[in-house]
């Protein structure tokens, strides 16, 4: 539990804040972003100050989540493990950066594995939360996206300078530098701990040539994209790093899929013929369905970013009533849930490395037959997409309740029209349904 409503909760005696304070790591975070500022004062930070601030509490926190989904998208390796590795990062680093003001909370610190204590702040003196989010938010964002391009990381100073800029002149100076430190420090220690979790720089290492194919009858092979490019096993190895939650990959682990035959009386033929009349006779509702799902990196945030875009929706439309604990801990859950989700669904498609749709209808049904979507380069067995939007949707159910509607508008931006569901159990069906829809996985892999 993250809260207990009626209770106070004592925190942890406080440390000496500079001896938490990873030193090297402190110095090369805060001399980049000077630089960075620098460079801003001389030509764009006046035009960055002109730009307006969410005042609502939660705002800091949806600008930066803001920002994450184009960091995501546009910085070179952020397959969705990667992905949903950063936003549980992040997420856990605002939560805990500001929990210390909420006393009906409880830290994560000795409930996700191997998180020890954290910095606390000094007792008796006051913080401003907002810029202690804002502090912390910029720090572990620079940790996550160290190989961002110019202009993304010109975009992170930018907005710790806006909410920076709006702060300093709401607060005593002395409560706004203390906020900022308080909010560095937490940063770095949760960062510390992710150095040792096996997906840190996942970014450089999605395609590990040590990683050799399992040969087989059904075994999963790479498959040809558009273009004709085919990509070896992205991130084998995931489903081996440490969980936030689950005790390892497999402990929520499905039952096996079915029993690879080309059999035409077999339940694997079946479920292969399926994929394949459903893609030949599509409908314009499900071709769109199944676009709108697609999600691909690079030219979106991933599903997990999916996930991430629809809690912040939600968050907006609540924003005037909802505090920045709040926030942190719907991002904190949210964060852990797709981050467990990719662990324990890599984990088990690499035991399984079973073939895609593609591969064995070309082999065993029709040669020329190709998907709707592209086949990402992974094995079946389970669908990710599946499992993590279902797991995220479970989360946001226990904060806004099953009946709250959505009117997702992820891909508006995209030329996509929104999707309108009923209630918060429906999107992460559909989202599982859409792969279906584009050839990609195999029902099985989609309901289990």
């Amino acid at each position: 539990m993250l809260r207990e409503h009626g209770t106070l909760y004592s925190l942890y005696d406080v440390v000496d804040e500079e001896q938490k304070m990873p030193r090297l790591l402190r110095g090369k975070m805060w001399l980049g972003l000077c630089g960075l500022l620098l460079l801003l004062a001389s030509g764009g930070l006046l035009t960055v100050q002109a730009q307006p601030t969410d005042d609502s509490e939660i705002g800091v926190a949806l600008a930066w989540y803001d920002l994450h989904l184009k960091l995501v998208q546009t910085t070179p390796g952020f397959s969705p493990p990667v992905a949903s590795r950063a936003f549980a990062y992040t997420g856990v680093a605002l939560y805990e950066a500001v929990v210390p003001g909420a006393p009906e909370y409880h830290t994560l610190a000795g409930q996700l594995n191997d998180l020890d204590e954290l910095p606390q702040p000094s007792p008796g003196v006051e913080y401003h939360w907002p810029t202690v989010a804002n502090s912390a938010l910029a720090t572990i964002t620079r940790f996550m996206y160290p190989h961002a391009g110019a202009e993304n990381q010109a975009a992170i100073a930018a907005l710790y300078a806006r909410y920076a800029a709006q702060y300093e002149e709401e607060v005593e100076p002395e409560v706004f530098s203390r906020s900022v430190t308080q909010g560095r420090v937490v940063a770095d220690a949760i960062y510390i701990w992710s150095l040792t979790d096996g997906g840190h720089e996942g970014y450089a290492h999605n395609f590990p040539a040590s990683y050799v194919l399992l040969n087989g009858t059904g075994m999963w092979r790479p498959t040809t994209g558009r273009g004709g490019e085919s990509q070896p096993a992205l991130q084998p190895y995931w489903g081996n790093n440490r969980p936030f939650v689950l005790q390892a990959g497999d402990e929520c682990a499905p039952p096996a899929p079915p029993t690879y035959s080309e059999d035409r009386d077999s339940e694997f033929y079946a479920e292969a013929v399926e994929v394949y009349r459903t893609v030949n006779n599509l409908t314009m509702e499900q071709s769109v369905i199944a676009n709108f799902w697609a999600d691909d990196p690079g030219q979106t945030a991933t599903p997990p970013g999916h996930s991430i875009s629809i809690t912040t929706q939600l968050l907006r439309q609540q924003q005037a009533r909802l505090s920045l604990v709040m926030a942190g801990e719907a991002y904190a859950k949210v964060g852990i849930a797709v981050a467990d989700s990719f662990i324990g669904c890599w984990n088990i498609k690499y035991k399984y490395n079973l073939l895609r749709p593609v591969t064995y209808i070309q082999a065993v049904i029709d040669p020329k037959w190709t998907p709707l979507l592209n086949t990402p380069p992974f094995p079946e067995y389970p669908s990710g997409h599946s499992v993590q939007s279902s797991a995220a949707a479970e989360v946001l159910v226990s904060m806004f309740t099953e009946s709250y509607p959505l009117r997702d508008i992820t891909h508006e931006a995209r030329g996509f029209a929104p999707r309108a569901f009923e209630t918060l159990l429906a999107f992460p069906d559909e989202a599982a349904i859409s792969r279906l829809y584009g050839g990609i996985h195999f029902r099985s892999a989609i309901e289990q």
